[in-house]
């Protein structure tokens, strides 16, 4: 019965996939532990790339800022801690599907790479605009202005000036890209194949964020740039311009697996369809015949019924159809000539026959998609805030993100929605209210910093803690069946217990590695994150054992544990079983768990932590 081994380093994933291309290039070398290891020959690498390979070229283009190497390696730093369930802050929480996860994201992001690797189909995220200031999530990267200017090259090693006037701003730019690369690059490996992200952004930082999205996810996959208009009213008090847009920028998992869904028809759009003649075929709407783009064939008179010869198309332009055709659609009656026979004719366009949606654009008018004002009423309306100055003021309106969430995916598909800078979950809630209005099945994983208010409240103690009050909130007001588990980012419920060489004791060998105060419900939630199985999973809990989904994985921590409980879960034939190692107290009592498992269930992965 082996050990259940903890998160895989993603780096080997890199190395996997590199040796499928080239397997000439793999070699083993020994680890900072004396093992050997698989590793990629660089050297073997770049002759087999030849020309193609890149080694230290003075110019290329990239965006390149100081931390820029340090980012990258955060990106692909393996998964530490844990999420630990919060099952009294949650709602219905053997059944919820939706998760609530408390903690730094980029802590959160690693943890949420093995079970979701591949699997989200949508995420929106509104990160910190950069303002100058510091940020909650600075992972370190965070830079004094005397530490910038020497990593960029402004000063030398006695902070003497090597260009004039060094700038000080570019440390913010630094700052913000450290702490948003990470992200982003974790972010692409947990989408769909056709999977895709929405990213808020204002002019400070969009450019940047155009160009290590392109780095990321690749230039060919960039898809648009959405300007919505997030107020209602000019602000006089602007010193220049009033800035009346955001950005939302649009790249795809693979652009060519990915489409936006139309969007509804407007009422307005709708009214332009009328049936002055009463045709049997229904509404319609007159188009005019005559275009200015060159067309040989449509230069010819016409009769209308009334008698009147028209010479030809208007001056400098020409019919945009044919004879034949033109004499086809009249004879279908499919031209119109006005009430009276006698106008210039026009193409019948009927309502029935024009695809169902409109196709999106890049223009999001605060009309169609609500503005900050309307964003800050709807949060006030589901939290009851004490001091208003805790009102965020970035809220994003619910129905900005309902728009993302029609365009990105199908209702009944079960999508997976991640909004990463969860805040006050808005991104929740427009996944609840879209599920609401169109029977979808979406799922939402909202992460969020317990980030303090700027004014310590007696009902809310996070900004976390808004999300979940409203979240709660709108679900007691919808009465849709919908709950949602909270989880907690926190260290691993178990003790590090690789020791070295020269100091392994029997002691140090039996004892038990899961700390105090550490539940059976906490193990059986790192266990999943160990295996890459989905947190939200459902879950039944009966008599200390744990059954995830339909027998993916039954669990059971007592200490010990009774040979009828191994034996029932043996007979469960489970994928994965899971039991605690201090359990069984001697070699027999392991060896007779296996062979249980050997007799009922041979095809089990059994496992202990």
């Amino acid at each position: 019965m082996e050990k259940l081994t903890r998160y895989p380093d993603p780096a080997m994933s890199d190395v996997d996939r590199i040796a499928d291309l080239f397997p000439m290039v793999v070699t083993e070398v020994t680890d900072a532990a004396g093992n050997l290891t698989r590793a990629i020959d660089f050297d073997l690498l770049k002759q087999r790339l030849g020309e193609q390979a890149v080694a230290d070229a003075p110019e290329r283009y990239r965006l390149d800022w100081p931390g820029r190497r340090r980012a990258q390696r955060a990106a692909r730093e393996p998964a530490a801690g844990t999420l630990r369930p919060q099952r009294e802050r949650s709602t219905d929480f053997d059944s919820a599907r939706h998760l609530f996860i408390e903690g730094d994201n980029l802590d959160v992001l690693r943890l949420l790479r093995e079970p979701f690797l591949g699997r989200i189909k949508v995420i929106y995220i509104d990160p910190p605009y950069n303002t100058g200031n510091d940020f909650l999530y600075d992972d370190d990267f965070s830079q004094t202005r005397a530490g910038y200017l020497a990593e960029s090259g402004q000063v030398d090693a006695n902070r003497v000036p090597l260009v004039a006037n060094p700038e000080s701003g570019g440390r913010f730019h630094s700052n913000w890209l450290s702490m948003m690369y990470p992200r982003l690059a974790l972010a692409r490996d947990l989408l769909t194949e056709d999977g895709v992200i929405f990213v808020s952004i204002d002019d400070h930082e969009v450019d940047n964020l155009r160009k290590i999205g392109a780095e990321i996810f690749g230039e060919q996959n960039f898809v648009a740039q959405i300007i919505w208009q997030k107020v209602y009213a000019p602000k006089n008090s602007a010193r220049w311009f009033s800035e009346d847009h955001d950005y939302i920028v649009v790249f795809a998992r693979n652009r060519d697996r990915w489409r936006p869904l139309p969007l509804a028809r407007t009422e307005a759009m709708e009214a332009r369809y009328r049936n002055p003649d009463n045709d049997p075929r229904g509404p319609w709407k007159a188009e005019n015949m005559s275009a200015r783009n060159r067309y040989d064939a449509g230069v010819y008179p016409i009769t209308t019924p009334s008698g009147r010869v028209i010479d030809g198309p208007p001056r400098g332009s020409y019919w945009r159809l044919s004879r034949q055709r033109f004499d086809e659609l009249d004879a279908d009656a499919r031209i119109w000539w006005g009430a009276d026979g006698d106008n210039a004719p026009a193409v019948k366009r009927f309502l029935s026959e024009v695809a169902a949606g409109r196709t999106p654009q890049t223009l999001w008018p605060y009309e169609e998609v609500g503005h900050t004002q309307d964003a800050k009423r709807t949060l006030l309306r589901y939290v009851p805030f004490e001091h208003t100055a805790n009102v965020l003021n970035s809220v994003k309106p619910v129905e900005l993100v309902q728009r993302i969430l029609q365009l990105a995916g199908r209702p009944g598909d079960g999508d997976i929605v991640l909004d990463f800078f969860g805040g006050s979950a808005t991104t929740a809630h427009a996944v609840l209210a879209q599920n609401l209005a169109d029977g979808g099945n979406r799922r939402f994983i909202s992460v969020q910093i317990p980030a303090p208010l700027p004014i310590a409240e007696s009902g809310l103690a996070s900004i976390f803690e808004i999300g979940l009050t409203r979240i709660r909130n709108v679900l007691a007001e919808s009465g849709a069946p919908d709950g949602f588990r909270v989880l907690t980012w926190d260290s691993s419920n178990l003790v590090e217990t690789r020791v070295p060489a020269g100091e392994l004791t029997q002691d140090r060998l039996v004892a038990d590695p899961v700390k105090p105060g550490r539940t059976g419900e906490d193990l059986l939630f790192e266990v999943l994150l160990t295996c890459g199985l989905d947190p939200g999973s459902p879950l039944e809990v009966v008599e200390g054992v744990f059954t995830v989904g339909a027998d993916e994985l039954i669990a059971c921590f007592d200490d010990p544990i009774e040979p009828a409980v191994i034996r029932a879960v043996a007979a469960r034939r489970p994928r994965r079983a899971v039991f605690r190692d201090s359990a069984f107290a001697t070699d027999a009592d392991r060896i007779n768990a296996e062979q249980i498992f050997a007799e009922l269930s041979p095809g089990t992965d059994v496992r202990v932590v």
